[in-house]
């Protein structure tokens, strides 16, 4: 490799490197990087603050929410909006809330619990994942599922045939799980 080329290659890395610990700052603010769709903007969302969950779960909101902490809502929550696996909308509708941290080998290391008075899903294939949903939650969309989690109070469907297309045989309901009269 000539001298030239072994320069503009260093430089190249000292840009490049400069512009990542120049994207790195003190403050608590973070930043997703977001990809525009049809449906919505998606990204992957990772908080422990009460704010930013809600915000996260709303319509215009991002296709996973991972909280590192226990939070608590005081309102009821409703996650809306439709999302797609990966944020392609060519893949499967998609929505996850992580209730847990995992290790670079992605095993499950530490619980969360999400406390809120009410949780209603409007997001079609919504999933909770580990960890424990500490309140009740209001069924309206298809392919609701709970994976490895806990939801303490009951799980009401909408209809029969939302109840039927929900999976909740790797997750538990401490409450009942009833369809809506």
């Amino acid at each position: 490799m000539s001298l030239l080329k072994k320069k503009l290659a260093a430089g190249a890395a000292v840009v490049a490197l400069g512009g990542f610990l120049g994207a790195c700052s003190s403050d608590d603010t973070a930043e997703d990087t977001t990809e525009e769709t049809g449906d919505a903007v998606t990204a992957a969302s990772v908080t422990d603050q009460a704010d930013e969950v809600v915000a996260s779960l709303q319509e215009d909101g991002n296709w996973i929410t991972a909280i590192t902490a226990d939070v608590t809502l005081d309102e009821d929550l409703t996650v809306s909006g439709t999302f797609h696996d990966g944020g392609d909308e060519s893949a499967e509708e998609y929505r996850k809330l992580a209730l847990y941290a995992q290790d670079d080998e992605r095993v499950v290391t530490d619980e969360y619990t999400l406390t809120v008075p009410m949780m209603t899903v409007e997001s079609p294939n919504f999933r909770i994942q580990n960890g424990t949903l500490d309140g009740d939650v209001y069924v309206d969309a298809e392919g609701f599922e709970l994976k490895e989690s806990t939801v303490t109070g009951d799980v009401t469907f909408a209809s029969q045939e939302l109840m039927d297309a929900a999976m909740m045989d790797e997750g538990t309901v401490e409450g009942e799980v009833i369809v809506e009269e």
